[in-house]
């Protein structure tokens, strides 16, 4: 953790949902005035999409059925600890772009599938934000969580999780339900031993939960709305939390336990603005007032 430079960590696997909160957090800095410095997690996986493949089929003619980018060696783990160590030291991290289409193809100049080069960000921004699957990681001689001052966990629970997946490779990326499938049950390994510890890492999870039938996710046709679902937002240190406000200001909401609040699924979005721009709010004004002082 920083006091000049603060570092903010959404982690959820994918299909989760993180890139709807980084939406609600760019939100947050344009009306708040605050300059953040980006990381994707997908630019630190170790591997571009056909050495991915060929790493995956050698594994797997090796008999480890369990390698995919959940992995912590198919990520550069600890290349993201040292960015995210230098920026907590000196304002100044590095990154890259994975080119995931045609579209950033275009953009980057880099053919899809491919990284672009490692290059230096943070000059004059107040804070670094990262989203992807391993920014609360704490294993294996790994702590990239230590360095992040707000972690944020998405959390659907796991059949909405998977039916989020399987709808969004097969309309964005062609791949067949079979093929999701496949990918789903070669990460469950690392899913349960790499992601889901993270989740005692955050300082706020939130997890959504369909209330209409998920038993199936491999032949649902549709993923549940917000407004079939609920949203459990749970505070790893609950002091300082203004329940009695939000629940006033969340229609339909309640406390679930001393750490924790159910909210309509449609909230969700107000939700994470009214708790998480005072966290913003005081990590910047204590940065600035740190680097200028």
């Amino acid at each position: 953790m920083s006091q000049k430079f603060p570092i903010i960590s959404v982690t959820g696997s994918s299909g989760a949902g993180t890139s709807t909160v980084k939406h609600t957090f760019e939100q947050i800095f344009r009306r708040e005035g605050v300059t953040a410095a980006m990381i994707e997690g997908d630019a630190f996986h170790s591997f571009d999409r056909m050495e991915m493949k060929a790493e995956v089929q050698r594994r797997n003619e090796a008999g480890d059925n369990t390698f995919s980018h959940f992995s912590l060696d198919a990520n550069l783990i600890g290349k993201l600890e040292e960015s995210f160590r230098s920026y907590s030291e000196t304002g100044k991290a590095f990154t890259r772009h994975y080119v995931h289409d045609a579209g950033e193809s275009e953009l980057y100049g880099v053919e899809p599938g491919k990284f672009t080069e490692w290059e230096d960000i943070g000059q004059d921004c107040d804070l670094l934000f990262y989203e992807g699957l391993h920014g609360a990681v704490n294993k294996d001689g790994f702590n990239v969580a230590q360095y992040a001052d707000l972690k944020v966990g998405v959390v659907p629970v796991i059949n909405l999780e998977w039916i989020q997946k399987i709808h969004r490779d097969r309309a964005s990326r062609g791949y067949s339900t079979e093929a999701v499938q496949d990918v789903i049950l070669r990460r469950m390994h690392s899913y349960t031993n790499v992601i889901c510890p993270q989740f005692t890492e955050t300082d706020v999870n939130f997890q959504r939960v369909p209330v209409v039938d998920t038993s199936n996710p491999f032949v649902a046709r549709w993923i549940p709305t917000a407004d079939e679902s609920l949203v459990v937002i749970r505070f790893k240190n609950p002091r300082g939390i203004d329940f009695s406000y939000l629940t006033s200001m969340l229609h339909d909401s309640w406390m679930s336990r001393a750490n924790s609040i159910v909210i309509p699924g449609g909230k969700l979005d107000l939700a994470m603005q009214l708790i998480l721009t005072p966290m913003i709010e005081r990590l910047v004004d204590r940065a600035r007032r740190a680097r200028n002082g």
